[in-house]
C-alpha cells in the first residue's frame, strides 16, 4: 500500500500540469521571462505576474498604470521598468494621475536600492524632507543635459538614493509635491547625464 502511494505522489509532481507550472514563460518580443515572472496561467509563479502585451514586457502598478520592462537580471532577481514620460510643454510625469509609481504591498516586488531617484517640479514643502535639493544636485544636470529634463529647468528638484528597505515600495508624484520624477540605476556621478541608465530597477523575493 504504502509503495502504491509512493508512486501515484511521484507520477502527480511529474504530471504535465505541474511541470507547466514551473515553467519559464515564452519571451516577450526580445525580452527572455525566467521563472517565476509569469505571463499567464501556464508557466511562471501567478504571484509574480507580468504581462506581454503586442510583444511588449510590461509591469503593472498597484494603481492600474502599465511600465514597459526594458531588461531583466534572473541571477540578481531583478528588472528594469521604464520610468514614466515627462510632457514636452510642462513638468509633469505621464503617471501624475494615478499619484506615481506605487508597487502592491503584499505582492514580491519591491524598489531596489540600485536607483537614483529625481524629483522635479517641486514645491517647497519638499525643502523639510532630508533630500538633496542644492544647486548642484544630480537633478539639476538632468535637467540641463537631458532634452526631456529641459521643460523642468527653473523648478525645484531633489535627488536621493533609495534607502536600504525592503519594504519599498513607492516613488510619489502630486501636484503640490513633486509632479514629475525620473530614475537612475546605478548611478556614475562622474559620467554625462546622456550616458545614465535611465530605469527603475525593481526585485522579486525568492520564490518558497
Amino acid at each position: 500500500m504504502v509503495i502504491v502511494i509512493v508512486s501515484w505522489v511521484i507520477l502527480m509532481l511529474a504530471s504535465p500540469t505541474n511541470v507547466a507550472s514551473l515553467a519559464a514563460c515564452s519571451k516577450c518580443g526580445n525580452i527572455e521571462v525566467p521563472y517565476p515572472l509569469s505571463t499567464n496561467d501556464n508557466c511562471g509563479d501567478s504571484r509574480y505576474k507580468v504581462y506581454c502585451n503586442n510583444d511588449i514586457l510590461e509591469f503593472l502598478s498597484a494603481q492600474g498604470f502599465y511600465y514597459k520592462i526594458l531588461s531583466v537580471n534572473p541571477s540578481a532577481n531583478t528588472f528594469i521598468i521604464s520610468p514614466p514620460t515627462i510632457a514636452s510643454d510642462i513638468c509633469y510625469s505621464s503617471d501624475l494621475i494615478v499619484g506615481g509609481l506605487k508597487l502592491d504591498e503584499k505582492s514580491p516586488f519591491n524598489i531596489s536600492t540600485h536607483n537614483t531617484v529625481m524629483l522635479l517640479n517641486c514645491s517647497d514643502n519638499i525643502l523639510l524632507s532630508p533630500l538633496n535639493c542644492s544647486s548642484n544636485s544630480l537633478c539639476r544636470q538632468f535637467e540641463e543635459k537631458v532634452m526631456e529634463g529641459n521643460v523642468c529647468k527653473n523648478t525645484l528638484c531633489c535627488t536621493f538614493l533609495k534607502d536600504s528597505s525592503i519594504t519599498s515600495h513607492r516613488i510619489r508624484a502630486r501636484v503640490g509635491g513633486c509632479s514629475a520624477y525620473t530614475s537612475v540605476v546605478d548611478l556614475n556621478p562622474g559620467s554625462s547625464p546622456l550616458s545614465w541608465k535611465y530605469g527603475i530597477e525593481l526585485q522579486w523575493l525568492p520564490t518558497n
